[in-house]
């Protein structure tokens, strides 16, 4: 048993966010990412951070000396690296096959720059299908950061409909309304433990859940903004009472809270919160203010007499309890009370999708053909594997009318499909069956890519509104 209980922040970044437009993502990775590693060295608090794949690129590529910092904090000890797919995708709408491809790819980029292959996990929006858990072991995870809200919301008897809660794929989110499952869980007290301790589920992972229960306290905190139900925006003190209550709840203190896994992006910019929240056409703004905020809110955790530790160490601290109800989580569920399924009934997916399952399945009759039975071990494979999943990302899918992704976001699918669909002709021509257009015609393909490319390009897209008016 631990003498204090622990306590977890995990900012995840993702620079093909949707409207953060390409030019501007160097900026992000200097006004929020290096800030947060900034505090952690500062005042030497422990943190962890995620980030895909691509991400860890574009940092090292554009900015160098941000990666010296991430990986100088990495080794240490101060900051505990946490990987994803290496595109940032829905995982839950996705062929496994490529999502436990684009997971090994993650936690390669993440060894080939820091030198760590990471064991911490992170899930893209927290999408849900049984799956997960399983895709995640295979690529040698063996801890995962999840949804808390959905499992609740799900496995939890009585809690939805205590909350009045449900899921729908044509709604955007209940994030402002997930406060009704702390109400709901003083009823259950079985199931509030599961936000204090690893969840260990059959198959040996071990889950940590994170809730907009107290993540969303922190982000109004930070962003200095009201809810639009009342006059002033929260205040520390506020915050202090969120940390104090659950802090209070832990049985015995023999245990930890995870206040906020949200986007790294909100800790020195406004990310997306003026378009999830109001529908503004106003994204990453300067927001040097929430770098001060975010802080304060380290400092208080040590003063509240919390130990600022990584999801490792919660695991190696803290008994872990088995893991129950998980195979109750709707398939289809995400973060902030909304659905996964949603990402995949906007327009954008509706082309989009079709064409990247078309172009994964040709390669599969490629490779079935050649009598290739791990794409991974060629490198013509694993590289239009690479462009398919690209192509997937779910920024270019999100969110829904009367906001949108970026043209830019949806172009950068685009392009990834074309990269794709060029490098499968330049393979069947290597392999000497360019002949064999019944396994896939590069020719048609390219015609499909054209006609979804017109039908898109057409479209209005919010950001232009702005520069418009």
């Amino acid at each position: 048993m631990s003498s204090k209980p622990g306590i977890l922040f995990m900012p995840h970044g993702n620079l093909q966010y949707s409207q953060l437009p390409i030019e501007k993502r160097a900026w992000v990775v200097k006004q929020s990412y290096e800030k947060i590693f900034d505090l952690s060295e500062e005042l030497d608090v422990k943190i962890a951070f995620e980030a895909s794949g691509e991400t860890i690129e574009i940092i090292a590529k554009e900015c160098p000396k941000v990666m010296k910092k991430l990986v100088t904090g990495i080794e240490e000890g101060r900051i505990e690296p946490v990987a994803s797919p290496q595109t940032h995708i829905m995982l839950a709408n996705i062929d496994p096959e490529i999502g436990l491809d684009s997971l090994i790819s993650g936690r390669e980029t993440w060894e080939k720059y820091t030198g760590v292959k990471p064991v911490t996990g992170w899930n893209p929006e927290c999408s849900w299908a049984s799956f997960i858990p399983d895709i995640f072991k295979k690529a040698g995870f063996k801890i995962l950061i999840a949804d808390a809200d959905s499992y609740l919301l799900s496995a939890a008897p009585g809690v939805r409909e205590a909350t009045g809660l449900r899921f729908d794929v044509r709604g955007h989110s209940n994030k402002n309304q997930l406060f009704k499952i702390d109400k709901a869980l003083e009823k259950n007290k079985s199931f509030m433990k599961t936000l204090f301790r690893p969840n260990r589920l059959d198959n040996g992972l071990q889950v940590i859940l994170r809730s907009d229960m107290m993540c969303n306290i922190m982000l109004w905190y930070l962003m200095g903004a009201t809810e639009g139900n009342r006059k002033d925006p929260i205040k520390i003190e506020e915050v202090r009472e969120t940390l104090l209550r659950f802090k209070n709840r832990i049985p015995g203190g023999d245990g930890f809270i995870m206040p906020y896994a949200e986007d790294a992006e909100y800790v020195g910019t406004t990310a997306y919160f003026y378009v999830k929240q109001f529908g503004l056409a106003r994204f990453f703004e300067h927001a040097p203010e929430s770098v001060v905020r975010f802080k304060e809110i380290l400092v208080l955790s040590k003063e509240l007499g919390f130990d600022l530790i990584t999801p490792s160490e919660a695991v190696k601290r803290y008994d872990s309890i088995p893991g129950k109800g998980f195979e109750c989580i709707e398939n289809g569920c995400a973060w902030h009370g909304g659905t996964a399924k949603a990402w995949a009934n906007t327009v954008y997916s509706r082309m989009l999708d079709p064409v990247c399952q078309s172009m994964h399945q040709g390669l599969k009759s490629i490779a079935a053909h050649l009598k290739i039975t791990n794409m991974r071990k060629d490198s013509s494979f694993k590289e239009i594997m690479r462009n398919i999943t690209t192509a997937y990302v779910s920024d270019s899918r999100w969110p829904p009318a009367p906001t949108s992704p970026g043209r830019f976001n949806v172009k950068e699918a685009l392009s990834a499909l074309t990269l794709a669909n060029d490098n499968i002709r330049k393979l069947m021509k290597a392999k000497k069956i360019a002949h064999m257009k019944g396994l896939y015609s590069p020719d048609i393909m390219a015609t499909q890519i054209a006609a979804i490319s017109d039908e898109l390009m057409a479209m209005d897209y919010f950001e232009e509104k702005k520069s418009k008016s």
